[in-house]
């Protein structure tokens, strides 16, 4: 009997994003966290919140702004989403101001405002502001021969209230002062004036305290802390320029003062410098966000940074070099033998390291050809590339000049390379190079033996011991030779001949993750049993959202494992529970992505650099392998798929509504009872343990 469902109605990924942000901020309140990491986790979400706004709100500003429709994207949608912003914002400075800062101050870490600072206190910090802040500070008076000045994105402003005439005997009644970003937003007071414990003064409130002397002879009759959220994501019409490199030089000059779409103030603001700014920044009432505390909660990272204390922070962990690798031995002898993985961060980003040094320093190989996405300040890695290229190795990097907010630094990387003879290219016009692939050629037997290294995550030694994320080195001549085909598509933009293993977008991914998902769909309704388990920071492809629809609506049990955003309705008419969506969210960020499925007892596995949306799929050149070994698939689908199903403390569930809900509140009562005697349960925490034995 043929059904006919209603159209489906998809959930919004705006909200779902900041959804995310909600889950991410509940870790500042997890009382089994310690406190500087909990005031990281309230940072993370201000840092997160600024890429929203950033990428994400100008069409929605600008809907406000016109009263008109864009797609989907109109008044009431820009609403919502500010609605849920502001309620966010406002539980983040609650939390920061009831109860992370009177905790921390309880354990001897205090953020002294000028209200608290004695009088040995006030003169240090006078001090201070008058050898290291008045210098960098250029008030500027607002009049027709002084506009109101560029204020770059996410830079942090006093604007002034002034009363009296200047020195020329006018009444222009406005100045801005701009904080300057060279100095720390936090400084440390000298033991001897903080009775043994931790006191930091932020600068700020150094800068207010002395806000009044930057104005000789005029009245300051109100102030406010104020910063500007711009638009930053790059347009650059890549058929239309001759150089990538210099387009994107020019377009990162200019990022800075983009379209103004969130104004943030202090809480005290005056209405009349509320006004001025809002009608300054071309800014509806809803992009306001006056808060109760410092503007930008962000710098306050420098605080978990700076106070010591090892009970107020993670008892660090030491990664372990992969079991699989034999110490001592060559890569190239073992890879001979199996593929080898490598489990982010619980084992050693090191081991990538040690493999291309390895191929550096070998004279039998000949070349070595790898993409660079985002890669952090360490290194080491841009050294060993330099170095093959002085030996006398082919060098081929392929740097994704267009990688988010690390454009610089990749243009950075790209210019070092070039400039010891490294032969560097820059993707294909259109499309971002996303896929994470270190390629080395080496003459064996007077043959060319290839051996690969692929990742779902980046060549980053930083975020590798943040991130979770499952790397392979192989061997696999059918693996390694559609690597060296796709290197040379990328390169050279010949046509990419069909791979062998290796699916790629945009020429063949999304196309077979379509045709697995069918294939699970006419199995169930063939009677046999199906399942597929995902586990990725975002769905938000509709043809892959619908298909997994469809195939639960047949019988497919789906299992999906999503950090971010989720725009799947798991109450869609006919699905009856057999799609279950879940985010673990805990001390390590979730980024691994592993497709799985099953038809019977048969089963098949993809490790990815991709997340199923639709960037991914059709503007972005990715890479899915697969995981053919028995052991290694296994292992896999144990450490990154059945642990975290297994989650009852990290894990968050997904409601019809769109909100998400800790997976222990989602029980019945008979679960709930059963829950209760069962041990609480975090798969972060198990692999943890697992890998420090």
């Amino acid at each position: 009997m043929h059904i006919t469902y209603p159209p489906l109605k998809l959930l919004n990924r705006d909200n779902s994003i900041l959804a995310f942000n909600e889950r991410v901020l509940s870790l500042a309140q997890n009382t089994n966290y310690p406190l500087l990491e909990r005031l990281r986790f309230l940072c993370i979400v201000s840092s997160n919140l600024d890429e929203f706004f950033e990428v994400r709100a100008a069409p929605h500003v600008d809907a406000m702004r016109d009263d008109d429709q864009y797609g989907d994207i109109n008044v009431q949608s820009y609403q919502a989403i500010a609605e849920a912003a502001h309620v966010l914002v406002d539980k983040q400075y609650q939390i920061f101001n009831k109860e992370l800062m009177p905790a921390l101050a309880e354990q001897g870490v205090h953020l002294v405002s000028h209200g608290e600072r004695n009088l040995e206190q006030r003169r240090w910090v006078a001090r201070y502001f008058e050898s290291d802040v008045r210098p960098l500070l250029v008030p500027i008076a607002l009049d027709p021969s002084h506009p109101f000045p560029q204020v770059a994105n996410k830079s942090l402003n006093f604007i002034v209230l002034l009363g009296g005439s200047d020195a020329f005997g006018r009444n222009n009644n406005i100045a801005i002062v701009r904080v300057p970003r060279a100095l720390p937003r936090l400084i440390k007071l000298p033991k001897n004036l903080s009775n043994r414990q931790q006191k930091f003064v932020s600068l700020s409130s150094v800068i207010r305290a002395h806000l009044a002397s930057l104005f000789a002879g005029r009245e300051v009759l109100s102030f406010s802390q104020f910063r500007v959220t711009r638009h930053s994501d790059l347009a650059v019409d890549e058929d239309d320029v001759k150089n990538l490199r210099t387009a994107l030089k020019k377009g990162l000059v200019h990022r800075n003062f983009g379209e103004a779409v969130r104004l943030e103030v202090s809480h005290s603001c005056d209405e009349q410098l509320i006004k001025l700014l809002l009608q300054q920044f071309d800014l509806p009432r809803q992009s306001l966000y006056c808060v109760q505390g410092p503007v930008n909660l962000a710098r306050l990272m420098q605080l978990a940074d700076l106070a010591d204390g090892n009970a107020l922070k993670f008892q660090p962990f030491e990664a372990k070099v992969s079991r699989q690798l034999v110490p001592g031995q060559s890569f190239f002898t073992q890879l001979k033998q199996r593929d080898i993985l490598i489990h982010q961060p619980f084992e050693s980003f090191d081991s990538v390291i040690d493999f291309l040094r390895e191929a550096v320093n070998d004279p039998d190989v000949l070349a070595i050809q790898q993409t660079i996405y985002r890669t952090g300040s360490d290194p080491r890695m841009l050294q060993l590339l330099q170095e093959a290229v002085r030996r006398g190795k082919e060098v081929m990097v392929v740097v994704e000049l267009k990688a988010r907010f690390d454009e610089e630094a990749n243009i950075n990387w790209a210019e070092a390379l070039e400039s010891v003879g490294a032969q560097v290219v820059y993707g294909i016009v259109g499309l971002k190079t996303h896929a994470k692939m270190l390629l080395v050629m080496r003459r064996e037997d007077k043959r060319l033996k290839y051996y690969g290294h692929l990742s779902t995550g980046n060549y980053n030694p930083r975020t590798a011991r943040l991130y979770t994320d499952v790397s392979m080195f192989t061997a696999d001549i059918k693996i390694t030779h559609d690597m060296e085909h796709l290197f040379r598509h990328i390169a050279s933009q010949v046509e990419l001949p069909r791979l062998q293993k290796l699916l790629a977008a945009p020429s063949n991914l999304h196309k077979q993750m379509l045709a697995k998902i069918r294939s699970t769909e006419l199995a169930a309704k063939a009677g046999n049993p199906a399942h597929i388990i995902l586990k990725m920071n975002a769905l938000t492809d509709e043809a892959l959202v619908k298909a997994l629809v469809r195939a639960g609506r047949a019988g497919v049990e789906i299992d999906l494992i999503l950090r971010g955003a989720c725009i799947l309705p798991v109450d869609a008419p006919g699905l009856d529970g057999r799609i279950r969506v879940r985010s673990v969210i805990g001390r390590l960020l979730e980024h691994s992505r592993v497709f799985y499925f099953k038809i019977g007892q048969a089963e098949s596995m993809w490790l990815s650099s991709a997340d199923w949306m639709n960037r991914n799929m059709m503007r972005r050149v990715e890479t899915a392998w697969p995981i053919t070994d028995a052991e290694n698939r296994a292992r896999i689908l144990r450490e990154c798929c059945q642990l975290y199903l297994d989650d009852n403390q990290d894990a968050w569930l997904l409601k019809a509504d769109g909100t998400y809900v800790p997976s222990a509140q989602c029980a019945s009562s008979a679960e709930s009872k059963s829950r209760a005697q069962k041990q609480v349960f975090s798969a972060q925490r198990q692999l943890l343990q697992q890998y420090a034995d």
